[in-house]
This record gives C-alpha cells, structure tokens and sequence, in this order.
C-alpha cells in the first residue's frame, strides 16, 4: 500500500472500565461551585453561547482542592463532579425524553448496528439511539437534555465521525451516538485575503475540503494521509502525515473553533478567546467538546508532485537523511518513510506507480530476507516550475545516501498524490480486504531511542511485514503547539512508527489477529522496559496509573478541564478516561 493513513488510536487489548466513586459536596463546595459555572459572555459571542470563565486563579486552585479531596484513596481515579437537577430515571425512559425533543434532524431508536461498528473492527457496542443532526441546536440541545437529567439516566454521547477508530473509540454502550457526518453539505466558507483559511462543519469530509479549495486555488496546509475522516475527529487527536515537519499537525493549523460542551453550551473558541477551551479541544480525545465548526488556514495549492522512493540497507544511514531533510531549509514538501522485512519483489511491485531511473539496475535488486527502509519524499510544484523543480531534487538527492539502484520516481497530479491511499482502499474492497480487524499501533519514539526500538523491533521482534505496511519518519516538535492536549516525547525530534497491520479473521498463524496483538504487546513492553520515553498516538489504557504516565504532568489540567466542561462525564465514553457515575 506504499503510505497508508494515520488513523488515530493505538491498540491495547483490555478495554476496562476504571473503578470511580460519587463525589459529595457540602453547602459551602455547592456555592463554589455554582459561582463557578456561571455562564459569562466573551467578547462579541452571543450570550447564549456563554463559557465559563477561568481568570481567577483562587477559584482555580479551591476547584482541585474540592477535586483533591474527592478521590477514591484505594484505586485514585478521578470520578467528575455530578450535579443533578432531574429525578433518577431508568434508560428506557431516558431515551423517551429524548423522543419529545424538536430537532431538525431525527432520533433514530432502531437498526444502528452501523454506529457500534469501527474501521477496527474488533469492539461492537450497541448504543440505545443515533441523532442524525441537522443543526447545531439538534447536538447542544440533545447534549444539555442528557446534563440536565443528571449522572442518574446513565445516559453518555460519542461523536462518530467516518467510523475510522480502532477500539469503539467512537461507540456509546446503550448511549447516544451523534453521526456528525450528517451535518456535511453545508456551504464552505472561504476567506481569500492574505491570510486565507475556510470554516468548514466538524463532520466534513477532508477528501471534500480539498475538492472545494482547489477550486480557489487554494488548500489546507497539512493532511492526515488518507482523507476520508472527519475535521472533528482528526482535529481531536492530532491529524500526522509527511507534511507535519514543516506545518505541524493538522492541530496546529487551526484559528477557531465552535464547540458542543458537555453542558450543551455552544461555545466559539481561538486562541485568544476561550482558550483554555481552545487548546483542551485540539487533541482532547473528544473529552472537552464536540467539534461543530473549525476554520482551517489555507495556502496556495500547487499543481503537480514529484513523487520519490529511494532504499536503504541500513537504518542508520536512513534516519540521518531523514533528520537531515526535516532540517534542511529549502527541502522535500513531504517525508515519510517505511520499513519493508523480507518481501519479494519489491522493485517490480513498484513499477505499477513509479518509473525507475536507471531499469536496468532496478531489475538487478534483490529485496528477499532483507530489511530495508524506504524513504518516500515528495516536491510540489506547478507547470511555468518544471524545469527548475527537477534541478531542486536532483541537488536535495545528491545529499543523500540511499542504494542508487533503487531510486523510483512518478509525476502526478496534487489531488492524486493527496489521495493517494483512497485508490488502495478502492482495491481492498473489491477483494474483500477493507473490512477486517486491524489491531493498528501508533508510537511516537523520542530521536535519541530510535536506534534501540530499531534493532530491538525491526531485528527481533518482527519477522516480516506481511500483514501491512509500517510507517517511520522523524518530526520536529518546534511545529507543534504545546498548549493542546496532545502529548509528544521530551525532546525536539520524535518518530512515528505506525503498525498498521490487517488481520484475517480466519487465520490463526500470522496473519491473525492473536498473533498481531501478541506482536503489538511486546512491542509495548519493550519500551516500557527499555525506557524509551514512549508516546502513545493516540493513547487507549486500562488503568489511571498508565494515563498519568501518559499524560505526566499535564494530567492535572486535563482532569480540571474535564470537571469544567464535561462535569458529569457524557462525552466520548469509548476512550475509558472518565465513567459516567
């Protein structure tokens, strides 16, 4: 599949639900508390799209004391604080609340097996309902019903986007699940002055966007590698692709943000209003918010893309270009890499897309019993540039030291490149691929650890790469913006290493989905063991202890962040962080 997309969430096999306690206040926290979630406009907003405001820093301290003092001793999970101004009401009668709401759009009570499915394909929960939503009053509404009828109805809401997370990230077990999808078809709309962007719906398909922006010349700035997934939902966890070393992550290319609370407050939000929300949003995992509305930077789009594979024999050699080229001021508009164990052929399978440089040569290579690193590089350009892009790369390739024999090249279209892995998807289906399990496994692995997980993974731990492709290339953390919920490794380079393997359901060698769990699970132990300063992308535990390692000193401010927004616990119940008491 050469690149393959980047689709968000991490395997880890026990999806369990952490112990949690009811927290209980007295008059006075009560008060506190009251004072707390005042609604308070901000500067031209509506005031019904009020926020709560985070200025004062005693209230701020007081709140994690209360927090502080409400924790379950025996297993130190943090349960949020729950109010309650409905009577305790049974599911049944919960969802019968919900069917008397006015909404543009519609409730759907029955066949939603389509929403506790996901392109994992390995964890099914059924949720009691589906809002297929028309409008932003149809989400903040059914959300501020839900918060309204207290911890009591039981009652939580996913946002599903395409369906493309791993682990039911996007389910709700008897919940209500919110096809944000249905909210696509809206008008775009562009802003083409100096510094272009366009606001677009949280359900919006990328794929859709580029369409759209191309028509004015224009597109966003940086991608996920396939773009059949939702702004809302890449938004929500990070959006990592080869253009991430020079523009961030898609979370980094973002100048506002209109938001669904779990309180069903409508809230807009940039960096300078709202910001707390701002920034928690932005690879919160869905725990702050729904995404109704995003404005996206632009920039002009280019034409045309040289499209680049070169091999390597050794992985030293390898990443020292790749930092190199991440480095280099006037590089590549894209880089990636990927690790290939023991394939036949390999040469030969390219041809059907690349045109070698030298036939001859290429024919020569033997890949068998090998491990080798490909290095996939990309320059945009449009057609007045031809003849001096060529000069760029032929100058860009003679600074690297990859086997000459093996440097394939293709010429397409910008659109063609950006959809590059649509046209695998395509062919996977027609053979019955597409819909299997895939235990996928994303790392984030700091730059001075990357030698030991090389050796240690690439030259023990996996024997072939048969099952899929694995993506590795470094990414300088000066592009990324520290203030979101996303977190990265330590230090100013890390690597991605993507598994994305596809199980066969009936297979049990190999190919099957215990063997690649297995596979997954060492891999996780090593670094644990080894110290490596891992980062999972994105994070899924079992346990509180593994999500403050994860989150180290940010966690805090992550559970303060979801006390303020999502007080009760609705929102993105599929990611275990938080349960609904």
């Amino acid at each position: 599949m050469g690149s393959c997309p980047l689709l968000l969430f991490l395997v880890h096999r026990k999806p369990l639900y952490p112990l949690s306690v009811t927290l209980s206040f007295s008059h006075s926290s009560s008060s506190l508390r009251k004072h707390i979630l005042e609604k308070q406009p901000e500067g031209n907003m509506n005031p019904r799209h009020g926020l709560l405001k985070h200025s004062s820093l005693v209230i701020r301290v007081l709140m994690a004391l209360i927090l502080g003092c409400n924790i379950n001793r025996n297993n130190h999970f943090f349960q949020p604080i729950a109010i309650s101004t409905v009577s305790s009401s049974s599911g049944s009668s919960a969802i019968a609340s919900l069917e008397a709401l006015r909404l543009d759009g519609r409730l759907s009570l029955e066949n939603n097996q389509h929403a506790a499915k996901d392109f994992g394909n390995r964890y099914h929960f059924l949720p009691a309902a589906v809002l297929h939503p028309k409008s932003i009053t149809d989400i903040s509404s059914t959300v501020k019903h839900i918060f309204e009828m207290g911890p009591t109805s039981g009652l939580t809401i996913a946002a599903r986007g395409h369906g493309h997370s791993l682990e039911g990230q996007a389910q709700a077990h008897e919940g209500v699940v919110i096809n944000m999808e249905a909210l696509q078809g809206q008008v775009m709309h562009f802003h083409t002055g100096e510094v272009p962007y366009v606001d677009v719906s949280g359900g919006e398909l990328w794929i859709n966007i580029l369409h759209e922006s191309l028509k004015h010349g224009l597109a966003p700035k940086s991608w996920t590698d396939y773009l059949h997934l939702t702004v809302g939902g890449t938004l929500s966890n990070g959006g990592i692709s080869g253009q991430a070393f020079r523009h961030g992550p898609q979370i980094s290319n973002v100048y506002q943000l209109e938001v669904v609370t779990g309180r069903g407050e409508v809230v807009r939000c940039t960096k300078k209003q709202n910001a707390d929300l701002f920034y928690g949003v932005l690879g919160g995992l869905g725990q702050f918010g729904i995404i109704t509305m995003a404005r996206i930077s632009l920039e002009p789009a280019p034409q045309m893309v040289k499209w680049i594979r070169v091999l390597y024999l050794d992985f030293n050699t390898f990443s020292t270009d790749q930092e190199h080229l991440i480095s280099t001021k006037n590089s590549f508009d894209y880089i990636e890499g990927f690790v290939l164990i023991n394939r036949t052929g390999l040469l030969n399978n390219w041809r059907s897309s690349f045109n070698p440089k030298d036939p001859l040569q290429a024919s020569q290579f033997n890949s068998e019993g090998k491990t080798l690193f490909c290095l996939e590089i990309a320059k945009y350009f449009n057609q007045e540039e031809y003849r001096t892009v060529n000069q760029k790369i032929d100058s860009l390739l003679s600074e690297l030291n990859y086997i000459q024999s093996t440097l394939f090249l293709s010429e397409v279209s910008y659109m063609e490149f950006l959809n590059r892995v649509h046209v695998s998807e395509l062919k996977l289906r027609e053979k019955g691929l597409w819909e299997v399990p895939h235990p996928w496994l994303n790392l984030l692995i700091p730059k001075s650890k990357i030698h030991d997980f090389s050796q240690e993974v690439f030259g023990k731990i996996l024997s072939d790469t048969s099952n899929g492709p694995i993506l590795i290339y470094p990414l300088n953390k000066s592009r990324w913006d520290g203030r979101t919920s996303m977190v990265t490794p330590a230090e100013d380079i890390f690597y991605l290493v993507a598994f994305l393997s596809s199980a066969m359901p009936s297979s049990t060698g190999q190919e099957g989905l215990e063997h690649i769990v297995t596979q997954n699970r060492r891999i996780l132990e090593f670094c644990e063991t080894a110290h490596l300063g891992m980062k999972q992308y994105l994070p899924h535990y079992s346990s509180q202890d593994q999500w403050k390692a994860h989150f180290g000193n940010q966690w805090e401010a992550f559970v303060l962040k979801k006390s303020t927004y999502d007080p009760l616990a609705i929102l993105a119940p599929g990611h275990r962080i938080f349960k609904k008491k």
